[in-house]
């Protein structure tokens, strides 16, 4: 949820940015970096499918690394 409300505001967020807004949220002992490639991953996928910003967003699931 906090990711959708990000992207909603911010399309094409930095990864700094991904990381504050999601500080709140996050288990430090996993680390950010799955984390933020999944947000970026769900702002691409939005902005090639030109979402409109508050649309029910329909992301692909991302498996392994």
């Amino acid at each position: 949820m906090t990711a959708k409300a990000l992207l909603d505001r911010e399309p094409d967020p930095s990864p700094e940015r991904i990381k504050e807004a999601m500080s709140g949220n996050l288990c430090r002992c996993t680390g950010y970096q799955q984390i933020v490639e999944s947000v970026e991953s769900a702002a691409r996928q939005l902005r090639e499918a030109g979402q409109k910003v508050g649309a029910p967003a329909r992301l692909e699931r991302r498996t392994g690394s």
